[in-house]
Parts: C-alpha cells; sequence; structure tokens
C-alpha cells in the first residue's frame, strides 16, 4: 500500500493492491480537477450547444450562434466569455467580426463523441 497518503494509512483495507491501483488510476489532484472544470463547462446546454456549433460548422459569429442556438446575444456573449476563460473557445477578429472555434484539443475529442 505504498501510494497510500500517511493521512489515510491508518484505515482497513480489504483488496489494498486496488486501493493503490485506484489511486494511481486517479492520478494528480489538478489533472482531475482540470477535467472536472471541463465536464462543468459542458454541463450546461446551452454552452454544449455552442461548442457543437462552432465544432461542426466552423467559426461562427456571436450573431450567427445566437440564431443557430436560440439564445439571445448577450446570453452567447456570456458564455463564450467563459469557454475563453477556461480556453476552451478562442475568438479572431476580422474587421468588426469576431468568429469563434473550439480551441481546446480534449473538448474537440468529446465533442466528437455527441452524435
Amino acid at each position: 500500500m505504498h501510494l497510500v497518503p500517511a493521512d489515510r494509512a491508518d484505515r482497513r483495507t480489504i483488496d489494498g493492491h486496488r486501493v493503490c491501483d485506484a489511486i494511481a488510476a486517479i492520478g494528480d489532484p489538478g489533472h482531475v480537477r482540470t477535467w472536472s472544470d471541463r465536464f462543468a463547462l459542458l454541463a450546461d446546454p446551452n454552452r454544449l450547444s455552442l461548442l457543437l456549433a462552432l465544432h461542426r460548422a466552423g467559426p461562427l459569429a456571436v450573431s450567427d450562434l445566437a440564431i443557430a442556438t436560440g439564445m439571445n446575444d448577450p446570453a452567447v456573449s456570456q458564455a463564450l466569455r467563459l469557454l475563453r476563460a477556461a480556453a476552451v473557445v478562442a475568438g479572431e477578429k476580422e474587421g468588426r467580426v469576431v468568429r469563434y472555434r473550439v480551441v481546446d484539443e480534449a473538448v474537440r475529442g468529446l465533442l466528437e463523441q455527441v452524435s
């Protein structure tokens, strides 16, 4: 039981080798937190709709995303602000128009799984 942290080492285990396997499978808490945050972003139907639209249709502007998703422009902007802050999407400015696209490869891989 070499992977059990000292603060849990005094607890009784049933299958000690599996406890170590489970700890190894969980891995770094920071990595788990990063994935948890990604899943939280995807858990909102509006954000997921925006990401699916961007993933499948390519770069789109806020107003076009609003029409595609049935959201209003301010709601789309707010959702994109969260997605940008998490480095999931990025905007590319062309004149006065900003078109957004999915830039997070891990999220792009998850979106591939959504039918």
